[in-house]
């Protein structure tokens, strides 16, 4: 009997009990549709963090913050809301990056800039050609370096001119304010008005103690992960806001719990170490967009459990499927045997009709699965993520697929080989007497 014949002898024989087939190639459908749907969810957002870093560059770029604000940081994340009070732990100046530590950053070799992240305020701002105050949400700095964001016009900011204040607007400033194309608003001037914080708390009104600060945008980012926060002012930009804030105020008020760094993209783990070493934590933009992976990942692992849990379920199904044919095919067994058919033939047979189980199985929660996520793909597109026309939540690849569906056949096939060898052993004369 050739390969081919037994292959085809096994899938006949799956169709002799419909049902009983059905519901084992049904067990193994649900196991295969959890893991295929997490690991193409893991290959979109996987896909999409990667095009975000490559796209970002950044190479150069550290943020930079004090280990005691790293400590209580990675304290929040790990649900540690509630400690027993500890002065020294507690201290807010330790949170803060000192003068003393900034001088010494400066003196580790491939550090090539460092510019303090002073917490600055701007009460509203204003465009060029409205008349209309806004609200100032979501103004962050743009660092020197390589960083850069995705964008559909003009052109990142400048820091190399420590005159020329310029700042990058997201798409939503573009839809808000009506022009018709990105491109209409580069070129726009756009006010800040940032607050004397000692001024104001003397007069009560904003309008008497706010200086205006102009600047030009120069560009339009795209919606992305690195475009979440709003829009982006160069350091020029930064420094003179701060100088108005705390105009008049010591140089204690100023309080600086992050800075970034531009450094030597070759040197950038011994500089971490470096800075380490006099009480900072710095963190790449591949640590920063990593720890969103690992976030996604470690969400997708779980469902790859349940997935799991089901194939072992199946798994079960499989082996009493093949043990109640190898009763009902006794009498056919031994007929098989008596007419000279070997042991090995027909534990291939039984083989691989669980790896028959197995397949029908994991193809079909291919097919299910590609055409939900081809479904989920529009809805998202079309609503939660319409911010983000590049993501595209789920992709199929091919090595994951053919993968998956082999560690299924093969799960199938261990589950198989105790009712093959079972009917593999068994005595053509007692099963041709078998009632």
């Amino acid at each position: 009997m050739k390969a081919l014949d037994i292959i085809k002898e096994a899938n006949q024989s799956l169709l002799r009990n419909k049902l009983r087939s059905f519901l084992t190639i049904l067990a193994i459908f649900i196991g295969s549709f959890v893991i295929i749907i997490s690991t193409a969810i893991n290959a979109g957002v996987n896909d999409f963090i990667d095009k975000q870093m490559e796209s970002a560059g950044g190479e150069d770029y550290l943020e930079i913050m004090s280990t005691a604000t790293s400590d209580s940081i990675n304290s929040l994340m790990n649900g540690e809301v509630i400690k027993e009070y500890d002065k020294k732990s507690t201290n807010q100046s330790d949170l803060q990056i000192t003068d003393e530590q900034v001088e010494k950053a400066r003196k580790i070799d491939g550090l090539q800039s460092i510019d303090l992240m002073t917490q600055f305020q701007v009460e509203y701002f204003k465009l060029e050609g409205f008349d209309k105050k806004y609200s100032s949400m979501g103004f962050n700095l743009m660092p020197r370096g390589t960083l850069r964001m995705d964008l559909t016009a003009g052109r990142m900011p400048n820091n190399d001119d420590e005159t020329t204040y310029e700042i990058l607007v997201g798409q939503d400033y573009v839809k808000y304010f009506g022009f018709e194309k990105d491109e209409d608003i580069v070129g726009k001037k756009i006010t800040l008005y940032a607050p004397e914080t000692l001024k104001c708390s003397m007069t009560g009104n904003a309008d008497d103690c706010t200086k205006p600060v102009e600047l030009t945008i120069v560009g339009v980012q795209a919606p992305g992960v690195m475009a979440m926060g709003g829009a982006r002012i160069n350091v020029a930009a930064m420094n003179r806001i701060t100088d108005i804030n705390y105009a008049g105020l010591p140089n204690e008020a100023r309080v600086s719990v992050m800075a970034t760094a531009q450094v030597d993209p070759d040197r950038i783990d011994e500089i971490k170490d470096k800075l380490a070493e006099i009480g900072l934590t710095a963190m790449s933009i591949e640590d920063e967009i990593g720890q969103i992976k690992t976030f996604f990942d470690a969400m997708l692992t779980v469902l790859k459990i349940f997935g799991g849990i089901a194939l072992v379920a199946a798994s079960i199904g499989i082996i009493n499927t093949l043990l109640m044919s190898v009763q009902e095919r006794t009498r056919e067994i031994g007929l098989d045997k008596a007419l000279g058919m070997s042991n090995g033939r027909v534990f291939a047979t039984f083989a691989i009709e669980a790896i028959s189980l197995g397949f029908w199985g994991s193809l079909f929660g291919i097919i299910v699965s590609f055409l939900i996520g081809q479904a989920v793909n529009f809805v998202t597109h079309e609503t939660i993520l319409s911010s983000l026309p590049t993501f595209q939540l789920i992709i199929f690849r091919a090595v994951d697929l053919i993968s998956i569906t082999l560690i299924i056949m093969l799960i199938a096939l261990l589950a198989g080989v105790l009712p093959a060898r079972k009917a593999s052993k068994k005595d053509p004369i007692d099963s041709l007497r078998y009632e």
